[in-house]
């Protein structure tokens, strides 16, 4: 078996098992509370889920690799198809085309080679990305009902307990679920944008009211820097832009000094646009993580501020937004002194 072949048989492998447990999960307290839990149904259950997706997901995987092959052989065809006949050339002249031909062929395929090679590692980091963000709410979830159904859901404290901690589990994956469905349908174009005129100044002022009680729990002040007019009318999608604002304010929250304060201030930019900035005084990033903050899954601190709930997408998202717009997303950020994220908006007419 190839190495290329090994690498789809595992991914296959992986993606099975992830659908399997949540699966798997399901049905099983499905079945407890439908008073007909069996293990064997289960197991058996379990045998057919993997082996469905296992199946479907190696053949997804071996038709888009023969799609890629396919396309460099039409390619391959098209460029001879378009070479032009010796016989059409001076034999002096001949070799010199040649030669130029084949310099040019060559870098398209090594341009073509080194693509194929960073979507594949992209691919492989992803997949690892999102096994490893599922693994951990899936592994909770399961221990909680695996130590309810082995005796402890006769105390009634421990069943409630454990029950709302599976609870915060499942909530986590359908974020991760939901979040990545949003990202998708951004990419294809299957999420409309739905423009209109607003005033972001009331905006913003909306988002401070919604999140003053976590900005209180850290003690962090939310700040707007008031300009001269009473109100800035901007032609965007405003529930897409209250969503972005909203994310980058979560994050100055989250990742800002207790005491610390957030601020927002929006300034010309441009002809016809503003440019809003979200501002903190907190840890700061260094400056080696900065052109990956928009990854998916990227997280500068390896722990994952995991305990600070989320889907870690939120700045994903907000970068297709802001590319949905057609518009800029900006960072600076200085360790130890605090970051700034910004990006530009039109004016409506």
């Amino acid at each position: 078996m190839s190495d290329s072949s090994k690498k789809n048989h595992h991914q296959s492998l992986l993606t099975a098992f992830v659908f399997t447990i949540i699966l798997t999960l399901a049905m099983s307290v499905f079945l407890y509370y439908q008073n007909i839990f069996n293990f064997k149904i289960v197991v058996l259950f379990s045998g057919l889920v993997f082996t469905m997706f296992y199946l479907i997901m190696n053949f997804y995987i071996e038709k888009n690799i023969y799609k890629r092959v396919d396309k460099i052989y039409k390619n391959i065809m098209i460029l001879e198809s378009k070479s032009t006949p010796v016989q059409n050339i001076t034999i002096s002249k001949d070799l010199d085309f040649l030669e130029n031909e084949i310099n040019k062929y060559a870098k398209l395929k090594k341009l073509e080679v080194q693509s194929f090679k960073e979507k594949a590692e992209f691919r492989k980091e992803f997949i690892g990305n999102v096994a490893h963000e599922l693994k951990t709410p899936l592994f909770t979830v399961q221990g909680y009902i695996s130590t309810l159904l082995d005796g402890a859901m006769d105390n009634p404290e421990i069943l409630k307990k454990y029950l709302q901690r599976a609870d915060k589990g499942v909530d986590r994956l359908i974020y991760i679920v939901q979040d990545l469905d949003m990202i998708t349908k951004i990419e294809f174009g299957e999420n409309k944008l739905s423009k209109s005129n607003f005033d972001i100044l009331i905006l913003i002022k909306n988002i401070f009211e919604d999140l003053e009680m976590k900005a209180k729990n850290k003690n962090i002040s939310l700040l707007i820097n008031e300009s001269d007019k009473s109100s800035i009318m901007v032609y965007a999608d405003m529930e897409r832009i209250q969503q972005v604002i909203t994310n980058l304010i979560v994050n100055s929250i989250k990742y800002g000094d207790t005491n610390g304060t957030t601020e927002v201030s929006i300034e010309p930019y441009e002809t016809n646009k503003i440019v809003i900035r979200i501002a903190d005084n907190g840890e700061g990033i260094e400056a080696e993580h900065i052109p990956r903050l928009f990854e998916r899954f990227y997280r500068v601190d390896k722990s994952g501020s995991r305990t600070e709930g989320g889907s870690g997408l939120g700045l994903s998202i907000v970068k297709h937004i802001i590319d949905a717009h057609d518009e800029s997303i900006f960072v600076e950020s200085k360790y130890g002194i605090g970051s700034e994220f910004s990006f530009t908006l039109p004016i409506a007419i």
